[in-house]
């Protein structure tokens, strides 16, 4: 059984209307019990004491059995409901006119006849059914006297035995059978209603279900059914489920671009390892077996080789370690004032002999005085290095770098600008990408850490690196950090 919301609310609403129903016959059926009750104790109110009236009970100290006899056969025969009880002054029973072996009490209590004879009472009020231990009805009283002296009551119960029960009288009655038929009817069609209100209610719903079914089905992909902000709660519900399936959508192609980035970065990996693994161990194995025929200036020279091949791989490996530690978080700036143009001034010295070798001017340009900043001195050199590194890498001979400072705003920004072949507008966008190497790039060595693990320095200092090149025209990488508040 599919275990809807539309299929537990209709559950929920039958049972509620069944119980109302329930409800309103009960309280129907005792309502209108009460109210016979009360018209019979009403239009009946001065029976007993008309009959005691008219008719006398006791003769000569005794009962007058005859006018009883009489009495009970009259009333039996109109009107049989009627069940008559003569009383002394203690509410015994003297005499009945219910069949024999029918009474089943002695003494009936007289607080409730009191009470009727004084009437201080709101009908009905009940009394002692003879013929129950358990049961009251509505009587008729009246006290009977004789020369001035009270000597009993007589007690009329005016619902015999045949209208004890509840079932019984909507039975015999035609119009309580009738309303509660009509009422009965006005229940299901109301329940009928609810059930179709519930299905148009319910409708969105499940539209809405299908559709998000349908978007897991193709792979999170698609339209989902558009909902409207100041609309109702189904559409708001809408709304949201719409953002967060485009949220899901783009997480998923983004896991994608990831996952296809990961292979490629393993095939990079694999090259990037590769070559100089194999250059170095042909480089050694060429050194164990023919190193007694080889010269020195030869030995030398493949020994030479085989250092600058463990120095990438060195390189290579420590990068990938700096990512890693960097992209887990294990790396937290130490954030402190420091002189951004003296730090720049070291760096270029540090490059200068390797700019040289490959015929590139390099040079730092920046106004004295400027203000100190704030982050970490040591991270930041890292992606000053991996900038002018990177600017080397692909400036031609004849060309320049120049690393420049300058303020903007509250911030003094760093920019590494080179005069080399520049990057093309297709790679632009994925340069700071892990292992993203173009092919032109590829011809040109390096592991496509650097930028990556610059970015990701950047980024910890809540900062953001950027870049604009053109092919051809050089390429500019720049980033800035915050001067150092006064006081």
């Amino acid at each position: 059984m599919v275990r809807t919301l539309y299929t537990k609310l209709a559950v929920i609403l039958t049972l509620l209307f069944g119980l109302v129903a329930l409800l309103f016959v009960l309280l129907l059926s005792q309502a209108t019990e009460r109210y016979q009750q009360e018209v019979a104790q009403k239009l009946n109110a001065t029976l007993a004491r008309d009959i005691v009236s008219e008719r006398l009970l006791f003769r000569d100290g005794g009962i007058d059995n005859a006018a009883l006899e009489q009495l009970f056969h009259v009333l039996m025969v109109i009107n049989p409901r009627v069940e008559l009880y003569l009383l002394d002054t203690e509410g015994r029973i003297l005499a009945f006119s219910a069949p024999p072996g029918k009474v089943l009490r002695e003494l009936v209590d007289l607080a409730p006849v009191q009470r009727f004879l004084s009437g201080d009472y709101i009908p009905p009020l009940r009394g002692d059914d003879p013929r129950s231990l358990e049961r009251h009805k509505v009587f008729s009283a009246a006290p009977i006297d004789v020369d001035g002296r009270r000597v009993g009551y007589l007690y009329v119960i005016l619902a015999g035995e045949q209208y004890d029960s509840v079932t019984q009288m909507l039975a015999d009655s035609y119009v309580i059978k009738r309303n509660v038929l009509l009422s009965l009817v006005v229940v299901v069609f109301a329940l009928l209603a609810g059930l179709l209100l519930f299905a148009l209610l319910t409708r969105r719903l499940r539209q809405l279900m299908r559709a998000v079914e349908d978007f897991q089905l193709a792979g999170f992909s698609g339209v989902l059914p558009p909902g409207r902000r100041n609309g109702d709660e189904i559409e708001r519900l809408t709304c949201s489920i719409n953002a967060m399936a485009e949220r899901i959508a783009g997480q998923v192609q983004r896991l994608q671009e990831t996952d296809s980035q990961r292979r490629e970065l393993v095939a990079n990996v694999s090259h990037d390892l590769r070559t100089p693994l194999a250059s170095l161990q042909g480089y050694l194995e060429t050194l164990r077996i023919k190193g007694d025929d080889l010269g020195r200036e030869e030995k030398l020279h493949y020994l030479e080789v085989a250092h600058r091949h463990c120095r990438h791989l060195g390189r290579l490996v420590e990068e990938l370690f700096d990512l890693a530690r960097l992209d887990a978080n294990e790396v937290q700036p130490a954030l402190e004032p420091f002189s951004l143009p003296e730090l720049v001034q070291d760096v270029v010295h540090k490059f200068e002999l390797r700019a040289g070798q490959r015929e590139v001017t390099l040079l730092a340009c920046y106004d004295a005085d400027l203000p100190f900043v704030v982050g970490d001195i040591a991270l930041i050199e890292r992606v000053m290095d991996n900038l002018i590194e990177n600017a080397l890498r692909h400036t031609p001979a004849g060309g320049s770098v120049t690393v420049a400072v300058q303020p903007v705003g509250e911030t003094l920004a760093v920019q590494v600008i080179d005069t080399g072949s520049g990057i093309p507008a297709e790679d632009l966008p994925y340069i700071f990408e892990r292992f993203y190497q173009s092919d032109k790039m590829r011809t040109r060595g390096g592991a496509g850490l650097g930028l990556a693990i610059a970015r990701r320095i950047v980024e910890l200092h809540g900062r953001t690196i950027r870049a604009a090149s053109s092919s051809g025209r050089g390429t500019t990488f720049a980033f800035d950090l915050p001067v150092q508040m006064a006081g």
